[in-house]
């Protein structure tokens, strides 16, 4: 077992030579943000309460029940992930599964046969760069990405990316370069 860690992600692999190879990135969470939402909702209906009470402006609370309505609905339909996985199972193909705090996991399947390449992207934008793991498919016009939400540092992508170029047969995507 390796792991590999940062201040908002977990790398954990977990390598069962005989079987299948996993790999998983766990969002590290922080203690205060729950905190202060929960203080953040309070303040809203604190206020709110003010506005109806002290100066009697029904058009005033009705707007501010709304936007807390709209802040609560957020914070009970908001089902923030947990964990994304990489299963790799080398004669079959591969799973990708998001776990969500709500404890429902989505499962996708690839079949190796459909896989032609995995590749690391560069993803370059006016405000940021980041890298991301994603699967050249048969027969498809797209990209399928392996991390649908995280993006995960370099550091952790490489990994398993080499695992996914091997239980493929990608030999010549072997030759990684870092820019720097």
């Amino acid at each position: 077992m390796s792991i590999i860690s940062n201040s908002r992600f977990i790398y954990v692999h977990d390598n069962n030579k005989h079987a299948v190879d996993t790999h998983h990135i766990i969002a590290q969470r922080s203690a205060v943000k729950p905190i202060v939402t929960y203080l953040l909702a309070i303040l809203i209906v604190a206020h709110a309460l003010f506005l109806h009470l002290e100066k009697g402006k029904p058009v005033t609370t009705v707007i501010w029940s709304f936007f807390f309505g709209a802040v609560l609905v957020k914070l009970l339909i908001w089902r923030p992930i947990v964990k994304e996985s990489v299963i790799i199972m080398p004669e079959f193909g591969v799973q990708l599964e998001t776990h969500y705090g709500s404890g429902k996991i989505n499962r996708r399947f690839i079949p190796v046969s459909k896989i032609l390449k995995p590749v690391l992207n560069e993803c370059v934008t006016p405000v940021t760069c980041c890298w991301c793991l994603s699967f050249l498919i048969r027969d498809g016009n797209e990209l399928t990405l392996v991390f649908k939400k995280f993006r995960p540092p370099l550091k952790m992508l490489v990994p398993i990316w080499k695992a996914l170029c091997v239980a493929t047969d990608c030999k010549e995507s072997f030759e990684f370069q870092e820019d720097g």
